[in-house]
């Protein structure tokens, strides 16, 4: 410490610095835990008896949970969570019921490979992970709950989510009630002869494994063997949205192949519709809806079979008027036809370049196969790229013309799309057009093209697509769709190939049902038993929470990254005392074996805001009162749920979109009222940091690089500078602790919330952070005496014009802060607390009390001790927030500009409540307009009271 700063703090030892901001702090911070300062109540039973809640308006505020990373904090995590809680603290002052809180999503692969790289358990790690965070977090002040907060790894909160995956696993579609139903109902459907068994047998001549495979078809979480997206250098499967769009793991950086492997998947393509539909009652980003709404892909067409010997390919299309230009059909390398088509010998006359030089049909869809195992879906279906494919040897018959068209393979098809076939219509699609050429397929005109290239494809450089031409060259033996326009001819086609029984109108969706199985150990095990016929059987409620056993080895087997011919083997099957259990599932004891993949990370985050309601309830999921109180629907919320959800845009279509059908499936089935889970969604944006690279481009560490002339230098070393994010592998991560142990958590509050609007991202700018701590310090002055450490007040009335300041303030901030715009709150704060800086002497009582209540939502530590030295002996948190008075808050005056003929002639000083006519009256008798004017007649007066009169000479 210098002998200046010595001296400074003899003088002024009550001064507002960083280690009394530590003291306040920390004593504040604990008072807040001691006396229960945030707890949020419920109602007890009844709301219409409990008077004290029934009289408060509520609020539910969430923000999307952390993962407890060992790393720690950087200041670019708590944006979100200090915004939501300066809202909720507002929301507090404004009278509300606050519930505000914070978990942790605590599964997932990082700890995992932490503890097969370590040989830590990742109980261990994570809980460490979770006690640093949790230190972090109170440093800054949040007013969490603390009652209510979860963690996803406790066996009391896993119980309820593998209660929620079996009443999904004993739940079914009723497309017709269009809504979930137990899966009891739909067996009391096929007993009772209602519903018709698939092959029609009564249902009580089907075996139990026959049986089972039937409900497999209806229910919405079921096992099936389906393409999957299996990553060998992490030996486990992943959803589409966790492969990057070079096929690769967006963790470790591995190679994604397509196989084929049993796993249970949920069916949200079920709920495909109300997914879209129920958007629109939601206060979301139109950005996020949209990302959702292509993600859902919803299209009309129609199905239609072309047959290919004893089978047909099915293919949905939304083009069935260009049906008669269908010149050959392409299958994704995956679908299940593709063996049973492919003939012993190529056809004769079979050209050269469809063979791709193989000698059978067969080695050369092997050989195919291997190949777009490779890719990722992004890549198959890149616009740029040549197009790749295989003649299969085998003919389908298009059913309006009867020509034989040949039957490819290609990797621009996916089945994860359509039916995973396609009738290429080559003329009139720029991907089948490529493909044609490539293949030297026959390509014929359809839809006549209107920009005179005429009608032989043969000619034309592209495809020609539109939606606004005639049909033409489409007649047949009994069918012409010849002159329509394309709407008719889709109508009329449609009719007739469903009165054929060849084909149906119908709607096709891009979602494809979500893959629920991970080959890993660090997640929830399932619920289900398989007994000695391999049929799946769930646990009574009575054996949850099935816990998560203890193994030798964490890692799922990992596999050369390259080899694709490999299959999963998950850590809970190296525990055979776990897997081969004897149990009585109520007809009596039997050998069973339990399920050994384990939940995907998304399992325990799409139902947590439920179980902040009522974390401590061992008997329901929650409490159907307190879930109707907190997320219920009401007015301006049709669809129910948490009143504020502020995280990450990058969730769109992962998180945010299994949640939704996770609360959907609920709310069928009567456990909530709340048929979504989020009202209002904020995406706030990100900080962002420098990154310095040196000549190799790896990063260096941000804090000693050296500016100099304009460059930037480490070492010696001259280096590169780019704005991006913020992170301890980039050097560049500053941590909350370091700011807090500074400045104090009240100055890195202010400073994240005034750095910008909340929902752009902004750099980081250690420097900068200084001006909100002098802004603290000048508030504490104006209150404090910093030699004897009492407050300066006095019992006088303000003057008029600190009235004014006040009042703007107020009203200012107070709408700025329900708004979120907290950086726009924080600059009124500060002209007020400037205003009061200037005008000198002891401020009024009245002042200073409703100075801190407008700082306390920002800065509530250094608010609480000024509250406190103002003889107060409440907490700030629950006071009422300042209410401006709307007499100061206009203007005695205002400026009204007077033009003649576009130029300024005059400035009048007015009230702004001044009609139009006396408005117009005061601007024609200024002398200055008078001699402007110089007697000339007046052609017309434009008048925008109170701001603005413009005159018109004749």
């Amino acid at each position: 410490m210098s002998e200046t700063n010595t001296a400074a703090e003899v003088a002024a030892p009550h001064r507002y610095t960083a280690a009394m901001a530590a003291d306040i702090e920390a004593r504040w911070q604990d008072f807040w835990d001691a006396e229960g300062t945030y707890e949020a109540p419920n109602p007890s039973g009844d709301l219409a008896g409990d008077a004290e809640l029934a009289a408060r308006p509520k609020k539910f505020i969430m923000d999307m949970f952390p993962y407890p990373s060992g790393a720690g904090l950087h200041v670019g995590h708590p944006l979100g969570y200090i915004a939501t809680d300066v809202f909720a603290r507002y929301q507090r002052m404004t009278g509300h019921n606050v519930l505000h809180t914070l978990g942790f999503d605590a599964f997932g692969l990082p700890a995992e490979q932490h503890a097969v790289a370590t040989g830590t358990h990742p109980r261990v790690s994570t809980e460490a992970a979770m006690d640093n965070m949790k230190q972090q977090l109170r440093r800054l002040g949040l007013g969490h709950d603390k009652r209510r907060s979860i963690a996803t790894i406790e066996p009391d909160y896993y119980k309820w989510t593998q209660w929620i995956f079996l009443q999904i696993f004993n739940s079914w579609y009723d497309k017709e009630a269009d809504r979930a139903r137990p899966i009891a109902e739909l067996v009391a459907q096929f007993e009772s002869g209602e519903r018709a068994t698939p092959d029609a047998r009564p249902w009580s001549e089907l075996s139990a494994t026959e049986r089972a495979d039937v409900l497999s078809e209806y229910r919405l979480a079921y096992a099936s063997d389906a393409p999957v997206n299996w990553a060998p250098g992490l030996g486990t499967v992943l959803a589409n949205e966790e492969v990057t769009a070079d096929g690769r793991s967006e963790r470790g950086n591995f190679p994604v192949f397509k196989a084929k492997l049993r796993q249970w998947n949920m069916r949200i393509t079920a709920y495909s519709d109300r997914l879209l539909d129920d958007l629109d009652g939601v206060d979301w980003p139109e950005a996020i809806k949209l990302q959702q709404r292509n993600w859902i892909g919803r299209s009309e067409g129609a199905r239609v079979d072309f047959a290919v010997g004893d089978d047909a390919i099915t293919v949905f299309t939304t083009r069935q008027d260009t049906l008669f230009g269908a010149t050959y059909m392409v299958l994704a390398p995956e679908h299940d036809l593709v063996e049973k088509i492919v003939p012993a010998a190529w056809p004769e006359g079979t050209h050269e370049v469809w063979t791709g030089g193989h000698a059978t049909p067969a080695d050369a869809v092997a050989a195919y196969r291997a190949q777009a195992a490779s890719k990722s879906d992004v890549e198959r279906q890149a616009e740029a790229k040549d197009k790749t494919g295989v003649f299969t040897g085998a003919f389908a018959v298009n059913p309006v013309s009867g020509d034989q068209v040949p039957v490819f393979i290609a990797d621009y098809v996916l089945m994860g799309y359509g039916t995973g076939a396609i009738m290429a219509v080559p003329a009139h699609d720029s991907r089948d057009f490529a493909f044609a050429r490539a293949f030297e397929l026959p390509m014929r005109c359809v839809v006549e093209p209107s920009d005179g290239r005429g009608t032989d494809p043969a000619e034309w450089d592209d495809a020609f697509a539109s939606y606004d031409a005639k049909i033409v060259n489409s007649s047949g033996a009994d069918i012409s769709l010849d002159g329509l326009g394309v709407v008719d001819a889709k109508a009329k086609i449609t009719e007739w190939l469903a009165a054929r029984g060849i084909g149906e109108g119908t709607v096709n969706y891009r979602l494809r049902d979500w893959l629920f199985s991970r080959q890993r150990y660090w997640g929830e095990p399932f619920p289900i038993v398989y007994d000695e016929e391999g049929v799946a059987h769930s646990l009574p409620e009575s054996m949850l929470p099935l816990e998560l056993p203890e193994v030798e080895d964490y890692s799922p087997r990992t596999f050369d990254p390259d080899d694709a011919n490999t299959e999963p083997e998950t850590p809970l099957s190296r525990n055979q005392e776990w897997v081969n259990v004897t149990l009585d599932l109520g007809d009596g004891p039997k050998k069973y074996r339990r399920e050994t993949n384990t939940m995907p990370n998304w399992a325990g985050s799409c139902w947590y805001e439920l179980r902040y309601l009522d974390p401590h309830n061992g008997e329901k999921l929650v409490d159907p009162a307190i879930e109707q109180y907190w997320m219920g629907p009401r007015e301006g919320m049709p669809h129910g749920g948490v009143d504020l959800y502020v995280g990450g845009a990058e969730h769109a279509v992962l998180h945010l979109l299994y949640a939704r059908f996770w609360s959907k499936v609920l709310f069928d089935l009567g456990h909530v009222s709340s048929s979504e889970p989020f009202h209002k969604l904020y995406n706030q944006g990100m900080i962002q940091a420098f990154v310095y690279r040196d000549s190799r481009g790896i990063a260096v560490p941000a804090a000693e690089v050296e500016e100099r002339d304009g460059a930037y230098w480490y070492q010696g070393e001259k280096v590169s500078r780019v704005l991006g994010k913020m992170g301890k592998s980039l050097k560049n991560a500053v941590t909350p602790d370091e700011i807090s142990a500074e400045y104090g958590a009240d100055t890195l509050r202010l400073y994240e919330m005034a750095m910008g609007p909340l929902d752009v991202s902004r750099p980081w700018d250690t420097r900068a952070v200084v001006g909100q701590y002098r802004l603290l310090q000048r508030l504490w002055r104006n209150i404090v005496d910093e030699t004897t450490g009492e407050a300066t007040v006095v019992d006088t009335e303000p003057d008029e014009d600190t009235l004014r300041a006040l009042h703007k303030a107020i009203d200012g901030a107070g709408k700025d802060m329900a708004g979120m715009r907290f950086n726009t709150a924080i600059a009124k704060v500060t002209e007020l607390n400037n205003h009061l800086t200037k005008a000198g002497g002891p401020l009024s009582r009245s002042v200073a009390e409703r100075l801190v209540l407008l700082v306390a939502p920002l800065a509530p530590h250094i608010a609480e001790e000024l509250w406190r030295k103002l003889g107060h002996t409440d907490s700030v948190v629950h006071q009422d927030f300042p209410v401006a008075d709307p007499a100061y808050v206009v203007d005695e005056t205002v400026t009204c500009v007077v033009q003649v003929k576009g130029k300024v002639r005059a400035r009048l000083e007015i009230s702004p409540s001044i009609a139009e006519a006396e408005l117009e009256k005061l601007a024609l008798a200024d002398p200055a307009v008078v001699a402007a004017l110089g007697g000339a007649g007046i052609r017309k007066v434009i008048v925008r009271a109170p701001k603005l009169v413009n005159i018109v000479p004749a």
